[in-house]
């Protein structure tokens, strides 16, 4: 759909003739383009070029974790993102919690090492900065050259693709909404994108990860309880919404303060989906992934602003399917956008230990099919 280019494994668009013009100089590309996923951590998250300065984002020990308000430097864009402390937990729903599907167990205990995650989910206000490049042309506005650390991010950026099926708010609403209708590639791109754009690393959440940050401690079918007639005071849902999604963080969060966990959009997570439930486990799992070997199904979690009660539980799964891009009219369809999930979005996560680059190689970013380059449609030539 959008003439897309790869470069030794690196993902991105075709620049505009001003970004070829010389602010990706050669000799900035060769010094971090390898391969998909370890780029951010040898030279995107190296302290030179220096790490974004942010008020309590630095932490050696989970006893040192804070709230702080990650900055998009060029736009006016922020993220909050809450400490998340470590533990263990029961991840799926027992057989006995009524609406339960059978691909939310058997359950299994789980160990989750300490992350901080966005206290609601990515906004457009964020998002757009990276999908429109609008960092970019501020820069050019303003008349000011791109920093290192900007050139590493704009290796990620999309670049002013060619347009989407039509307006992906579908006049629900942007500023201070949350994102919708992008693939699980778009939202791990943008994850590589913040996190050479700032130093610190960030990626989606695991479903382990997830389901931990959702249950905040809680056994019981929703964070708030086992009451879905309490839903309406912590999430937009089929109930309480007949027009779209809402602006996040109008609803109470959960103990541990996250905001719109239970509805408003379904968040994407790394996860395939399966099917038939999780697989046996041995013990207690520390920090699992089932990384995607299909690009059908995948998982997106919490439920969004067009779904029932049940859908909305803390162990509820959904998995993507080909229905999302049903309507794209272009050919090939996109890999960046989807045309009717307009329920689904995502926040994201940093863990508070930097993973290496073998680790991101072979486990956070582990991830098939690969996206490929694709022609641009005809209309396009």
């Amino acid at each position: 759909m959008f003439g897309f280019v790869s470069t030794a494994g690196i993902q991105r668009k075709p620049t505009s003739g001003w970004l070829r013009s010389g602010f990706f100089a050669a000799s900035v590309l060769s010094s971090f383009v390898g391969a998909v996923g370890q780029a951010t951590v040898g030279q995107v998250m190296a302290e030179d070029p220096p790490v974004i300065a942010v008020p309590d984002a630095i932490a050696t020990t989970e006893a040192e974790m804070k709230p702080y308000k990650e900055i998009i430097t060029d736009s006016d864009a922020t993220i909050e993102m809450l400490p998340i402390k470590g533990g263990k937990f029961m991840m799926g729903s027992p057989e006995t919690e009524p609406n339960r599907n059978e691909d939310e167990g058997p359950q299994r205990e789980v160990e989750i090492s300490p992350f901080w995650m966005a206290k609601v989910e990515i906004t457009w206000d964020a998002y757009d900065i990276w999908m429109s490049d609008l960092d970019i042309f501020r820069r050019q506005v303003d008349n000011r050259e791109p920093s290192v650390r900007d050139k590493l991010a704009d290796a990620f950026s999309v670049s002013q693709p060619t347009k989407p099926y039509t307006d992906m708010t579908f006049g629900m609403g942007k500023r201070g909404f949350p994102a919708v209708c992008m693939t699980q590639h778009s939202a791990r791109t943008f994850c590589k994108w913040l996190s050479a754009k700032t130093g610190r690393y960030y990626r989606l959440p695991t479903e382990a990860e997830w389901e931990y940050a959702c249950r905040a401690g809680t056994t019981t079918a929703y964070s708030f309880g086992d009451d879905p007639e309490m839903l309406d005071e912590y999430a937009w849902y089929s109930g309480n919404t007949e027009d779209g999604y809402a602006k996040v963080g109008r609803k109470k969060p959960n103990p541990w303060g996250l905001h719109d966990m239970h509805g408003n959009v379904a968040e994407w997570v790394l996860d395939q989906h399966t099917e038939d439930g999780y697989p046996e486990a041995d013990g207690t799992l520390k920090d699992p992934l089932e990384a995607p070997k299909t690009l059908y199904p995948r998982v997106v979690r919490g439920g969004g602003w067009d779904k029932d009660p049940e859908q909305l539980r803390s162990a509820a799964r959904e998995g993507s399917t080909e229905d999302w891009i049903a309507q794209d009219p272009q050919e090939p369809v996109s890999i960046w956008y989807l045309t009717d999930a307009l329920h689904v979005g995502f926040r994201v996560v940093r863990p508070l230990n930097t993973p290496s680059e073998e680790e991101i190689k072979e486990k956070w970013d582990k991830n098939e099919p690969v996206q490929v380059d694709r022609p641009k449609p005809k209309e396009d030539h």
